[in-house]
């Protein structure tokens, strides 16, 4: 008969069926490969070189076989769930507090007023252990009625304005950015800094331009 190699790991040896008795294969169940350590998973033995990884003796016995050993896969890590806060805020209060119109932290109302959006989206892993992000396509332009109130986004402002009264001086606001340091609040483009909240607030602008309704665009 025939002889044939045994595809058990570690043996490679080559057999016939009429001589292939209990005990005559060695070999090692599977490999753990993690972080460029080599580990056999059957006896714990382990090298950083592969070669020596491969001269390392088998542990188990039994007799060869022309099947292929099917590896078993790590586990994937379980991911934590993360806990959000949920917060129920009134829309109108938030809308009118001076925290909020002016795109700052509001504890009261549990987020900044201005969303900002993630630049990627996350995308599937694609089997190689890399998550390969791709970039979010183009937002539509947003097309703005002139005669629509709209309120200006820009820091120190917060009024409400019409497209077709926006001009380069109509608003007053500060460049930025803002400056919180050992309990003092301030503007970078005007310097000049406060300790109380509502003394920051009244900082008069240090700027005029356009208003703008979304700054973040």
């Amino acid at each position: 008969m025939a002889k044939v190699r045994c595809q058990r790991i570690g043996c490679d040896a080559v057999f016939s069926e009429d001589d292939n008795p209990d005990g005559s294969c060695t070999f090692h169940a599977s490999p753990l490969f993690h972080d460029g350590m080599k580990e056999w998973s059957c006896c714990k033995k382990r090298s950083h070189d592969f070669s020596l990884f491969l001269e390392i003796p088998g542990c188990k016995t039994g007799k060869h076989t022309t099947e292929k050993p099917v590896l078993a896969k790590p586990a994937p890590a379980q991911k934590k769930p993360v806990s959000v806060p949920t917060h129920l805020a009134n829309s109108s209060s938030k809308d009118t507090c001076p925290r909020c119109r002016q795109g700052f932290f509001c504890s009261d109302h549990g987020s900044h007023n201005q969303e900002t959006n993630p630049k990627f989206a996350a995308s599937p892993n694609n089997g190689s252990g890399l998550d390969i992000q791709e970039p979010e396509p183009p937002q539509p332009k947003k097309i703005i009625d002139i005669n629509q109130p709209q309120t200006c986004r820009n820091k120190g402002c917060g009024k409400s304005f019409k497209e077709k009264d926006n001009h380069d001086t109509a608003c007053e606001y500060h460049p930025g950015p803002p400056v919180f340091h050992d309990r003092r609040r301030g503007w970078k483009c005007c310097d000049i800094h406060v300790k109380e909240f509502d003394e920051f607030m009244s900082i008069p602008p240090c700027a005029k331009g356009w208003h703008n309704a979304d700054p973040a665009s």
